[in-house]
Order: structure tokens, then sequence, then C-alpha cells
């Protein structure tokens, strides 16, 4: 909601696409160094300003999956098959394949796929006589929107793409056009995100590498014929036993049935170059979703995989190998339409077992409502706005919990419900570790004492003597942070025991629309 609130941001107000001071007050966040989702925040920036960020999220979620779908749809059903119930199948699979619909519950801008079709398409008029300059310009201006998409995305694609065409090359000649076509759409896409990512590489905020093994959710092989949690057959026990060790990277449990229905499409399309070409492109992929060991459960290894060493490369260290199996999973969704076109020429009998074996294999993937837990009630301070009256600008809120990736996160809600409109130290995004001397990608700012603090005493319960010292340092991170007030929400963790170190620092709080509060003057 945060990326949403700050779109609004960037239309009503001015505030820059690519960084924002609103979080992590006052070191700010580099934007294009996280998913800003740009294209899609603007856009609905006036249903935030309306509605608010929540509305806009749920805007989101629908346009993801149904948009994807449908985008999926029209490419399938205008350009690569005649049959709409084929096309209807395949963009169906894509949208609501369960990897996709699994991701929308933590990264809700990988199932915005509804600009890769159009991408696609255009990459395959390149062929046309005459497209060279108008159809890579085109494409270009594609690319870069989906850059504001999302990035990863664009690179699978690209990676996709790039298979795809290594592997018809084999039975294809080259097509000059087709190539000159690419170029231009490299030259427009490269003049269109130039600024972007430079400031993405080599902007405030700016950092190398996860923080954490791009492995760590690989894909084990017992997940590809799972079923997921969230559909009409799925098991949780079953899911988290041989998933990746995450529910929102998650990115295959297709299900018995949809694996055999894949056999049998590429089955059905073997002798066809391209479907054979992008069969193989989605087969490279999903061994590269493996990561560096061959898994059969997120526990029982069995040895290493073939391609774990990519990895270790620059750009590919930046993605969660279990995303490439997101590609495969598009990929399916084009062979099923594919092969649904294809059993159009055979026999009744056949048509009838492919599609009964498809209803088989799909019913039982058909997505229940989002796993969804109710947010605790913004308290009434906020929900109201009467922190008004206690920030002047240029001065920031420190809520406590401090906003953080694994606690914390209600402050970032109500930062983003109350449109960013006063700056909250701290966050959950990614940044350099420790600037400028390790700029390697963290979770969250360098540590300063009063974040070891109120952590240790979220961990243990434990209430600290504080001596003369260690309250100044308290009083130097407050001074750092610019705060005007400290609220201290109704349901952080071990409330008691933080209360009485804020008050051994600050003194008695002030009760205000559900909230303890303490006014820090300017000198503190």
């Amino acid at each position: 909601m945060a990326m949403l609130a700050h779109g609004e941001r960037v239309v009503f107000y001015g505030d820059s696409p690519f960084y924002t001071d609103r979080l992590n007050f006052p070191d700010g966040v580099n934007l294009m160094a996280n998913t800003s989702v740009l294209a899609i925040s603007l856009p609905l920036a006036p249903v935030t300003h309306e509605f608010g960020p929540a509305v806009s999220f749920a805007v989101m979620l629908t346009v993801a999956l149904a948009g994807t779908a449908g985008a999926w749809w029209w490419l399938l059903s205008r350009h690569l098959v005649e049959s709409r119930v084929a096309a209807f199948a395949g963009g169906l699979w894509i949208g609501f394949a369960p990897g996709f619909v699994l991701h929308t519950n933590g990264q809700p801008n990988l199932a915005c796929g509804f600009v890769v079709p159009f991408i696609v398409w255009q990459v395959i008029r390149l062929r046309e006589p005459g497209r060279r300059w108008r159809g890579g310009a085109l494409l270009g201006v594609l690319i870069a929107v989906q850059a504001f998409v999302g990035e990863e995305f664009l690179l699978l694609l690209a990676i996709t793409l790039g298979f795809v065409a290594f592997f018809f090359a084999f039975s294809r000649p080259p097509v000059r056009d087709f190539l000159a076509g690419l170029l231009v759409a490299a030259g427009v896409a490269g003049v269109l995100l130039a600024y972007p990512l430079y400031w993405q590489f080599f902007g405030p905020g700016h950092y190398s590498g996860l923080p954490f093994r791009p492995d760590l959710y690989a894909t084990p092989l017992g997940s590809i014929v799972a079923y997921p949690r969230g559909v009409l057959a799925g098991n949780d026990a079953i899911a988290k036993r041989v998933g990746g060790g995450s529910l929102t990277e998650d990115a295959t449990l297709w299900g018995p049935g949809a694996c055999l229905m894949l056999l049998v499409s590429m089955a059905l399309l073997w002798r066809s170059v391209a479907a054979r070409s992008v069969a193989l492109a989605g087969l490279v992929l999903l061994v590269m979703s493996f990561g560096s060991r061959l898994r059969i459960t997120k526990a029982t290894s069995i040895g290493p995989a073939p391609l774990g060493w990519l990895d270790r490369l620059p750009v590919f260290d930046l993605v969660s190998t279990s995303r490439y199996a997101l590609a495969t999973t598009t990929i399916v969704g084009v062979l099923f339409a594919l092969a649904g076109d294809r059993v159009r020429r055979c026999s009744r009998l056949w048509r009838g077992a492919f599609w009964g074996g498809m209803a088989v294999a799909m019913v039982p993937l058909f997505p229940l409502p989002l796993h969804t837990r109710p947010a605790p009630p913004t308290p009434a301070f906020f929900a109201d706005g009467n922190w008004r009256s206690y920030v002047p600008d240029g001065r920031s809120v420190v809520i406590v919990p401090l906003p953080a990736m694994v606690t914390g996160r209600d402050g970032m809600r109500i930062a983003a419900l109350n449109h960013l409109d006063f700056p909250v130290p701290r966050g959950y995004f990614l940044g350099p570790k420790d600037p400028p001397r390790d700029n390697s990608g963290s979770w969250s700012p360098p540590a300063r004492y009063t974040v070891l603090l109120l952590d240790g005493i979220r961990r243990t319960g434990r209430v600290p003597v504080l001596i003369g010292g260690e309250r100044q340092a308290v009083l130097s991170d407050l001074r750092y942070w610019r705060a005007a007030i400290v609220v201290l929400l109704p349901a952080a963790p071990h409330r008691a025991a933080v209360r009485r170190v804020l008050i051994s620092v600050l003194g008695p709080p002030s009760a205000v629309g559900g909230v303890e509060l303490w006014r820090v003057p300017a000198e503190a």
C-alpha cells in the first residue's frame, strides 16, 4: 500500500517518482531499487486519492489476475490460435495459475502480467516487412512500461525470449529486419530507462545483491506435481512439506493433472518448431528454478542442480531462483492453448479426451478466496487526523513498534493509509546494509541504538535499566529522525515494558485518540 500511496503523491504533490523520504526518514528509500510499480500506482493515483490505498490495492489485485488472463486470451485468440476455447484455457491458466495467485499475498507485482502479451505480440510482429522502425519503437515503449510494472518479470521475459530464439534458430535462419527491430526496441527502451536505471544502480540508497541466497526458496521437484494451498484440492500440510519454503514464493505446484496434460500437449505439438522451442525454453527455466541443489522436498536434497552456478552471475544474483518457474508457468499456458488448437484436427474421441483431461486438471486448481487476516484497527489519533496538530513540516512520527520487515508493519500501514502525509523512520524495503562501507542488500537500514533497544524488549520482554548515556543515545536517535512525537500503538508486543522504557527517557505520556504519545522537543 505504501507504493500506491507514493504514486498518489507523485501525481498530486509532485514528489519524485524514484525516491521518497516519507519512509526511512530522513535518509529515504531508493524506489527504483525496490518494487515501486509506478506503471500501476500512477494510473491508480485518482482512486488512491479519493478512496485510499487499500481500495487501490484491491483494484490492483483484480487487474493483476483478470487483466493478465484477458491480455493473454487476446494475444492467443488473435495471433496464435484459431480456437477461442483453446485461447480461453491458456489465458485462464496464465492469469490464475497457482504460482501467480500465491504471489498476490506477498509480491502482487509478479502477478501483474498484463503488459507481457503485448511485448510478445510486438516481438512476433517484427518479422513483418516494414516493422523495423515503427514496431521496434513500440516494443521499446512497452518494455519501458513493463519495467515500471516489475523489472524482475521483464528480466524473466527477456531470458525466455532469448531461449526461444536460440532454440528456434536451429531450424529457421535469423531474419535481418527482425534483428534490426530488436535493436530499435533496445535503443528506445534504453533512452526511456536510462535515467531511472542510473538512479536504481547509482542513486542514493542503491544496493547490490539480495539479503538472502537467491536459491533460498528454490523449486523442489515434488512441488511441481503437488496441489498448492488455497485451491479446491489443496492440502496445507503437503504443500508446506514439498513447497519452496514460503507461501508467497511457491511458483509451481501445478498438480498431477496439469503435469499430465502438459506431457500430452507436448506430444501433440512436438513436430511444431515454434512450440518445441517454447517448450525447451520453459524446461531450461524450470531447471534454473531448482537453484544450486536438486531437491524432492524443501528439506530433501539429492545432488547438485545443473544450472546452480547461474545465481553467482551479475543480474542473476538479484533474482530469487524460484521465480524462473513463473516464466515456465506462463509457457505451460501457451502450450495448453496451442495443443487445444491442434487437437481440433483430431477425431471427436481425441478432442473429448483432451478437453475432459483439461477439465480434470483445472477444476481442482480453482482458487479459493485469498488468505487474509484482520489488521488491527487504525487508532483514532491517525484515522481522524489528530496527528496534524502535533507534527510540523520537516518532522517525523516515530511509531512504536518501529516499521520493519518482521515486526512493526502496522506503522507502515498506518502511514500509507494516511497517504504518507507524515514521514516515518525506518521501514520494510530493500536498501544498503551499512552505507557507504557496505552496500550489500538489506531488508532494513543500519540499526541505531534505539532500534536494538526496542527489538531486545520485543524478543525478551525484559525492561533494561537505562543510565544517562543510554538515555542520551535514545534522544540522539530521536534528533536524527527529527521526531516530533513518539507514538506507542495499543497492540505493541510487551507494551508495558516498552512503555516503561519510553517513560524513563521522555517522561509521562499523553493519551490521545487510542494511543499514548510523547512530544519530542526540537532540541531533544
